[in-house]
């Protein structure tokens, strides 16, 4: 970047690298005006109602879907890494009650680098193994931290549930029911991979400088936190909690918008320019958890927010938070664990990232355009 190009404006600056293409991927493709969503070509809403998180896994670390042997083989995988070592284990109930639990995560990722026989192996076969292992283990991480905050002792894992039925095993210590499995397992799937996204681009700038996975992984976690990203969720349910009534929403979003300023959690997405596709499959889970709990108040506030929010000047359209929030709360979890429970879906995206960026790397080193003094004279310390 010369002093020339900046004085002269030849410089166009996409703020948030916007538009901005960096590389090539088969991994997801998203077209933000259909719009439409598909992992390896696969559109995303046939995978959710017809495949288990454990398929996607599959599609994500390999590039195709499983035929029944192979997804009995990776599922064998997943169940055999499973296993918090005590050290990590012992970090977790040792955090400090007050502490963010994403915070927890994060901290019990990067301590599993500690805690892997072979760190240090990044062939191909290594990276996969890592990718398996922290896959099998980021449910045990948040339950685990879920489980220490109410002072109860962490569950151990049933080898004979699968991936999402174990996570609510390992939450409340019992089987879950068929229904709540499949919305969990759903879930996963529709929140397992999202092409650049923050914590992705994160995860992929890592892997880049050919550090390892657990160090990929836990930057991501860390941008995943961020209520602009990950975290927009839990914001959803605190509004939702807040106006308290369906008989309010009109009044409550009427006072809010009046402030040009006001951003409502859930609603407006980078790339998509209509309703998010992730978002139709939710809400219908949305309405089915409310109904099986007994409780549609929050699918119904839900529903009505998303009406008010069409008929805008400037119409908003809900994203994959908006409705995935009061599904969790009708199915008994707690906002504290809403942006884990996306972790533990999106840790399989993440590392299918790490594994396409380390197979044909570049390091990821953008420009900037300087607005900064030039040739500022230096003045020696005694004269200033």
């Amino acid at each position: 970047m010369t002093a020339e190009n900046l004085t002269s404006g030849r410089i166009q600056i996409a703020m948030g690298l916007q538009d901005v293409v960096v590389d090539e991927s088969k991994i997801c493709f998203i077209d933000g005006k259909l719009p439409k969503l598909l992992y390896y070509g696969y559109n995303i809403l046939e995978l959710a109602e017809n495949c288990s998180y454990e398929e996607i896994v599959h599609l994500l670390l390999k590039g195709k879907l499983p035929t029944k042997a192979e997804l009995a083989a990776i599922s064998k995988e997943l169940i055999e890494a499973r296993g918090l070592p005590a050290d990590v284990l012992d970090t977790i109930r040792k955090a400090p009650k007050s502490s963010i639990p994403m915070d927890v995560l994060r901290t019990a990722v990067s301590q599993l680098a500690l805690t892997d026989p072979k760190p240090n192996d990044d062939t191909p076969e290594g990276r996969y193994r890592k990718a398996i292992r922290l896959t099998a283990l980021f449910p045990e991480i948040v339950a685990a931290d879920y489980r220490a905050r109410r002072g109860l002792d962490a569950v151990k894992n049933n080898p004979r549930l699968g991936h999402a039925a174990n996570f609510m095993w390992l939450l409340h210590g019992k089987e879950a029911g068929p229904f709540v499995v499949k919305t969990m397992d759903v879930a996963l799937v529709l929140h397992a991979e999202h092409s650049f996204n923050a914590s992705t681009f994160t995860a992929r700038v890592i892997a880049a400088t050919l550090s390892d996975m657990y160090s990929a992984v836990t930057g991501a976690i860390g941008a995943l936190k961020g209520p602009l990203h990950g975290g927009a969720n839990e914001g959803v349910i605190k509004t939702l909690l807040e106006i308290g009534d369906a008989s309010k929403v009109e009044p409550w979003i009427l006072e809010k918008t009046k402030d040009k300023g006001f951003r409502l959690m859930g609603f407006g997405h980078r790339v998509y320019k209509a309703l998010d596709p992730r978002a139709v499959v939710l809400k219908k889970y949305s309405e089915k958890s409310g109904k099986e709990a007994g409780i549609t108040k929050w699918f119904e506030m839900s529903v009505k927010i998303e009406e008010m929010m069409k008929t805008r000047e400037k119409p908003l359209y809900p994203n994959v938070d908006f409705y995935s929030a009061s599904t969790y709360y009708t199915m008994g979890l707690p906002p504290e664990i809403f942006t884990p429970i996306f972790a533990v879906s999106r840790v399989a995206g993440w590392c299918a990232h790490v594994i396409e960026q380390q197979s044909h790397n570049r390091l990821i080193r953008p420009d900037c355009a300087y607005t900064g003094a030039m040739d500022v004279p230096f003045v020696p310390i005694d004269k200033r």
